[in-house]
């Protein structure tokens, strides 16, 4: 079993790993919340380098918060921008205009709490990706996870690279619109991956 935090259109990191966890993921909801990390922020390949794209949470009073209990905020017409970031960063990108239609509806419906847009999104990149792992909620907070499980709740930061964080995993390059500007980005959102490579995303999962 494999256990992850929540994460906004995670990084293709979070994606491998996913691929890998055939005896099942475990998805934590228990935990406090954590901010500054991929639970409300992917980070995407623009014209001028990576942008971190944050989602808004309405604050807690200073109170420790479940993560199954954040709710979104509305503050700064978020969905607005953060669809015109994707629009403006990837429009030019082979599989954009193919995948639009079925990630604008996020852009446009309110929902109340991060983890069930979180999850919205990870079950359609799945589908779109063309694989369907066996993902189940936690039920409590485990300090420490079963023998044999792999913990990776705190190892997918956008603080820590992914190469010291993830034991034996080397990112797979692959095309990105930008790569002669900036040279490959390792690491980013699942979207830099599924819009610049479409159907074949999955053979960068598998390694």
């Amino acid at each position: 079993m494999y256990h992850f935090s929540t994460a906004y259109l995670a990084p293709v990191s979070y994606y491998v790993q996913l691929y890998a966890a055939t005896e099942g993921a475990r998805i934590e909801q228990w935990e406090h919340y954590v901010k500054q990390t991929y639970r409300n922020r992917c980070i995407i390949a623009t014209a001028q380098g990576t942008q971190a794209l944050t989602i808004p949470t309405e604050s807690n009073g200073g109170e420790k918060c479940l993560m199954r209990d954040v709710r979104i905020s509305d503050h700064g017409n978020w969905r607005h921008l953060h669809w015109n970031a994707l629009e403006s960063a990837y429009r030019h990108s082979p599989f954009f205009e193919y995948y639009a239609d079925d990630f604008r509806p996020f852009y446009e419906r309110k929902y109340d709490f991060l983890l069930d847009f979180n999850e919205e999104l990870r079950q359609l990149v799945c589908s779109l990706i063309g694989f369907e792992p066996r993902v189940e909620m936690s039920t409590e907070y485990l300090c420490e996870v079963s023998a044999g499980d792999t913990d990776l709740r705190s190892l997918i930061h956008p603080k820590r690279p992914c190469t010291e964080t993830l034991l034996g995993y080397t990112p797979q390059p692959y095309y990105q619109v930008f790569a002669a500007r900036h040279g490959f980005l390792p690491d980013l959102s699942i979207v830099d991956l599924l819009f610049n490579m479409g159907p074949e995303s999955i053979l960068v999962l598998r390694g």
